[in-house]
């Protein structure tokens, strides 16, 4: 009977002493999110190269370089769509952000892989994204209230759905951009 109670306790400790185990959910894949994004009828997909100037604002953006050398997306008109990933904590979250004119359309998290703050899937969450712009300072021109638990989540999505519309304004024809292109022109 002691030793029936000391497995038990040690099974109770040894749960509890377990991280969180990540697990890779998907929500929807790639081509599903760019089918409804063009409703069914996807252009081709282009290349944004992270040539220096790219690359530099990627990572005042992100703290981090995109660790890419370059980028696919998809345009039609002034609608482009961006499948990025960023890292909440420890592990990559792939977002789904579609741009249209100069604001997110609309977004969706299409993998999540963290062990915590998966609640950043949920559409109530993710529509406080739609209609935000960059200001000047490469910021959203709005605040992004977060969830408990899910701070470094929330603050992935964020800084993916700036880069966004960087890169939006970045492959964009006749725009000035001067806030933020730097020089040359990076779209491919």
């Amino acid at each position: 009977m002691r030793r029936l109670k000391l497995l038990i306790i040690g099974l109770f400790f040894s749960a509890i002493a377990l991280p969180a185990q990540a697990k890779e959910e998907i929500y929807k894949t790639a081509d599903q999110f760019l089918a409804e994004a063009f409703d069914g009828d996807v252009p081709k997909t282009k290349v944004l190269w992270l040539k220096r100037d790219v690359k530099a604002l990627s990572k005042e953006i992100l703290d981090h370089a995109y660790p890419a050398l370059r980028v696919r997306y998809w345009m039609r008109d002034d609608q482009s769509v961006w499948i990025l990933e960023e890292i909440g904590k420890e592990r990559p979250i792939t977002m789904g952000m579609v741009v249209k004119g100069d604001e997110i359309r609309y977004s969706e998290i299409l993998a999540y892989r963290e062990s915590r703050g998966w609640e950043v899937r949920y559409p109530q969450f993710m529509a406080q994204y739609a209609g935000a712009t960059l200001t000047e300072e490469k910021k959203l021109d709005r605040h992004i209230d977060g969830i408990t638990g899910a701070t470094l989540s929330v603050q992935a999505v964020t800084r993916i759905a700036r880069l966004a519309l960087v890169f939006h304004r970045h492959v964009m024809p006749n725009t000035t951009l001067a806030e933020s292109k730097v020089s040359g022109d990076s779209n491919g």
